[in-house]
């Protein structure tokens, strides 16, 4: 029964894909991104507009609960594209952690990897100086099973830390921000690409401190989980930042539904790769936009649209489950 009912649900997600594509005034597309304080947001409001502006459909960025609400949006048929992380796009795809109560999924395929998102642990106590330092406190850890969560468990069960061990607070970017501001949490685990706007705007108001994750701690976590990479935050990323931080990082990715067709999807890989000079301007992390980098370290296959578009650029990618 559950089979029969599985394959419905993937004739509606097809049908209602294809009708978004070639209903009444052109083709539209629904974007998953992330709360209105981090960066896949932002970002995804200008990588809207390029394709929508480039690949000939209408693409509409909204904020949303981010990667596993994304992957499960875009499984249900409601998104064609989203924003995820490169770790939980693995656990959907695997059935595992995030995923493994509700199942996994392989209705998304891979667009690319465009930047790097660190792993950013923030306090306003000028004390709190290590991981070890948050026992017995309470810590924002994102919201319960999302990305920042299992993030925030690595982290912490490396350093020997249980949720036992702390006063867990499940909250967003922007909950985590006031949270710190009103001295209701004593540190916070932010995972975007910085700067990110909530940190940003604590560093300018009130002042912020960021801890490091690295030594033997890091080396601990790179070793367990190899969907992280090293990551330093340089100095004066934010408002009073001096001294460059140490951290690791995952791949923010863009996936996109499997139904998508192939010229969709490589027009809209074009319209970003195409135009990464240009978005760099008007974002950030529209520096970090390499073909090389958006190929790389994909627990997941490709869409054949998006490998078509970087075959043309001499890279090939797996697009096979």
């Amino acid at each position: 029964m559950k089979s029969i009912k599985k394959i419905i649900a993937l004739m509606l997600v097809s049908i209602m894909g294809t009708f978004l594509l070639t209903g009444c005034g052109g083709s539209r597309m629904m974007f998953g991104t992330g709360g209105t304080a981090g960066t896949y947001y932002s970002y995804g409001g200008v990588l809207a507009q390029y394709m929508t502006n480039y690949a000939g459909v209408k693409v509409t960025a909204v904020s949303t609960g981010a990667s596993k609400v994304n992957l499960q949006s875009i499984q249900d048929g409601d998104f064609q594209l989203g924003f995820t992380q490169s770790d939980v796009m693995a656990y959907a795809w695997e059935g595992t952690k995030s995923f493994e109560k509700d199942g996994g999924t392989h209705d998304f395929r891979v667009l690319g990897g465009l930047y790097d998102e660190t792993v950013q642990l923030i306090t306003m106590d000028e004390n709190v100086k290590s991981v070890e330092d948050l026992r017995g406190e309470s810590v924002s850890i994102g919201a319960a099973g999302s990305g920042v969560y299992f993030n925030a468990v690595d982290v912490l069960e490396a350093a020997g830390i249980t949720l036992d061990d702390i006063k867990p607070q499940y909250q967003s970017f922007e909950d985590s921000k006031e949270a710190l501001k009103d001295g209701k949490i004593k540190a916070a685990f932010i995972v975007a690409g910085p700067p990110t706007t909530a940190i940003t705007e604590l560093a300018t108001t009130n002042g912020v401190y960021l801890i490091n994750i690295d030594g033997e701690l890091r080396e601990k976590i790179l070793a367990s989980c190899p969907y992280y990479a090293s990551q330093e935050i340089p100095a004066n990323t934010y408002p009073g930042q001096e001294n460059p931080v140490d951290t690791i990082a995952v791949k923010a990715t863009v996936v996109v539904s499997a139904y998508l067709d192939d010229d969709t999807v490589y027009a809209l890989t074009k319209a970003i790769f195409d135009h990464k000079d240009e978005i760099a301007v008007e974002n950030a992390k529209g520096k970090e936009l390499s073909i090389d980098a958006a190929t790389e370290g994909m627990a997941a296959p490709f869409h054949k649209g998006a490998a078509r578009y970087y075959e043309e650029h001499g890279i090939t990618v797996n697009t096979e489950e």
